[in-house]
């Protein structure tokens, strides 16, 4: 069903500071920037091996991302795991007896198709599952 990790999504306070230090620090380039509003987030991809880093900044002070940094401070939010067919693999998710945040994808950045699983069901690890093109 999974395929590989598609990505660590990691909540940050201040997105270009942020980037600075991946890309200055580490080595690790910035390879794009976007906003999803329906998820209220600026995002910035940082491409490492065949899996990215994705640093998460709040567009509002109400969005999940503000929330969760406010509950737990800046850090790992969520690892994402890659598949083929994302309707399938939630519905045999669900059928699997795992709760699910989402019953069907939503639009996720860099365009991609994604749903998320309930820390409930998953050891406490928010878990997105992503189907990308």
């Amino acid at each position: 069903m999974v395929k590989k990790i598609d990505h660590i999504g990691i909540a940050v306070k201040d997105l270009e500071k942020a980037v600075e230090f991946y890309e200055q620090m580490l080595g690790i380039k910035c390879e794009g920037k976007e906003v999803v509003e329906e998820q209220k987030v600026k995002v910035a991809f940082l491409p490492i091996g065949d899996t990215e880093i994705e640093l998460l900044e709040s567009t509002d002070e109400e969005g999940p991302i503000a929330k969760f940094i406010e509950k737990k401070g800046e850090g790992i939010q969520h690892i994402a795991f890659r598949v083929d067919n994302i309707e399938a693999t939630l519905e045999d998710l669900k059928n699997k007896g795992v709760r699910l945040i989402d019953e069907k994808p939503r639009y996720g950045a860099g365009g991609a198709k994604i749903a998320f699983l309930h820390p409930k069901s998953t050891n406490g690890v928010l878990i997105e599952i992503s189907e990308r093109e």
